[in-house]
C-alpha cells in the first residue's frame, strides 16, 4: 500500500510538470519557428528542439523530478513505519498549520501574479508580486517553526515516538526546499531593484512561480497525509 501511494505521488507530480514542459512544444507555431531559425537548436536525432525548451526550464523539470522522488521515498518510509504500529502514537496536527497553509497558497498566487506582470511588462506589479510571494513564504516558514516550538512545549519531542520524528522530518524537508527557493527569489528581487526590466526577468520569475506551485502541491499532499494518519 505504501509503495503504491508513493508511486502515485511521483507519477502525479511528474505528469503535472512534464505536461507543463511538453505544452510549450505544442504551442510552438511552425511558421514562427522558421522565422526564428537562428533560435532553433539541433537535437541529438537531427530534429529541432523547440525554442521554449530552454536549459533553465529543462533543468527545473529534472530537479523537480529528483525532489518528487525524494518526497515519494520519504512518504513511503512514513507509511511503512506506521504499519509497524506497536510504538506508533499518532500526533495531533497543530491548528497553526491551517494558517501556515493559507500563507503558502497566497504566496503561490502572488508569484503567479508576478509572473503575469513580467509577461505584460508591468514593473510595479512585478515588484509587489515578488514582495508578497516572498513575504508570505517567510511567514509560512516562521509559522512552521512556531508549530514545532508548540509541539516541543507540550512534550511532543522529536525522539518521543516515530510519529513525532516523521512529522518533524516531513515538515522540515519541505521547509528546506522553500528556503532554497527563497534564495533564488532574493536574486530575482535584487536584479529587479537594480534596473532589470520585466522582460529580462520573465523566465526567472516563471521558474520561481512554477517551483512554488510544485511545493504547494507537495505541501497539500503532506498536510492531507498528516491529517489522515
Amino acid at each position: 500500500m505504501s509503495m503504491t501511494v508513493s508511486l502515485v505521488f511521483l507519477a502525479l507530480l511528474m505528469a503535472v510538470f512534464g505536461g507543463w514542459l511538453f505544452s510549450y512544444s505544442l504551442r510552438v507555431r511552425p511558421w514562427e519557428a522558421q522565422a526564428a531559425g537562428s533560435r532553433q537548436v539541433q537535437g541529438l536525432g537531427g530534429g529541432q528542439v523547440p525554442p521554449a525548451a530552454t536549459a533553465p526550464r529543462v533543468g527545473l523539470a529534472v530537479f523537480l523530478a529528483v525532489v518528487a522522488s525524494l518526497f515519494a521515498l520519504t512518504i513511503s518510509a512514513y507509511l511503512m513505519r506506521q504499519e509497524m504500529a506497536h510504538d506508533w502514537r499518532p500526533l495531533a496536527v497543530p491548528g497553526l498549520l491551517w494558517w501556515n497553509s493559507a500563507c503558502l497558497v497566497l504566496g503561490s498566487v502572488a508569484l503567479q501574479l508576478a509572473w503575469r506582470a513580467a509577461r505584460h511588462e508591468q514593473p510595479a506589479r512585478l515588484l509587489r508580486g515578488l514582495l508578497a510571494g516572498g513575504g508570505l513564504t517567510i511567514a509560512f516558514i516562521l509559522g512552521q517553526a512556531l508549530a514545532w516550538w508548540q509541539l516541543q512545549a507540550t512534550g511532543h519531542y522529536l525522539a518521543a515516538n516515530p510519529a513525532n520524528a516523521f512529522f518533524f522530518l516531513l515538515t522540515a524537508l519541505h521547509a528546506v526546499h522553500l528556503l532554497g527557493g527563497l534564495f533564488v527569489w532574493s536574486r530575482c528581487l535584487f536584479r529587479l531593484q537594480h534596473g532589470a526590466t520585466p522582460g529580462a526577468m520573465r523566465q526567472s520569475v516563471e521558474l520561481c512561480a512554477l517551483y512554488w506551485h510544485f511545493l504547494l502541491v507537495v505541501w497539500g499532499i503532506l498536510f492531507i497525509l498528516l491529517l489522515r494518519t
